[in-house]
């Protein structure tokens, strides 16, 4: 599956979550990661994360596609981070 995933967590736990992310997904840009990941790692994922963040004050949205057959990305200004090959 693909998954877009975006973060918005406390300064403290930004770090941890961003490490944690990276082992799973492709950072795109700042509190952006995307790629294709399969259902366990997606599952240990979501695990991680759940360790680190406070449930009371940080969010974590989860865009999940069975594929990006459909799909097309666009970037306006700079390119900052991901997979080169997206598409």
């Amino acid at each position: 599956m693909f998954v877009i995933m975006v973060y918005d967590v406390g300064e403290k736990r930004v770090g941890k979550v961003l490490k944690i992310s990276r082992k799973y997904l492709y950072w795109v840009q700042n509190s952006v990661l995307e790629g294709e990941i399969t259902e366990s790692s997606f599952r240990r994922l979501k695990y991680e994360l759940d360790k680190v963040i406070d449930e009371e004050y940080d969010s974590i949205i989860f865009y999940t596609f069975r594929t990006t057959k459909y799909s097309n990305r666009e970037i306006m200004g700079i390119k900052k981070g991901g997979q080169d090959n997206f598409l």
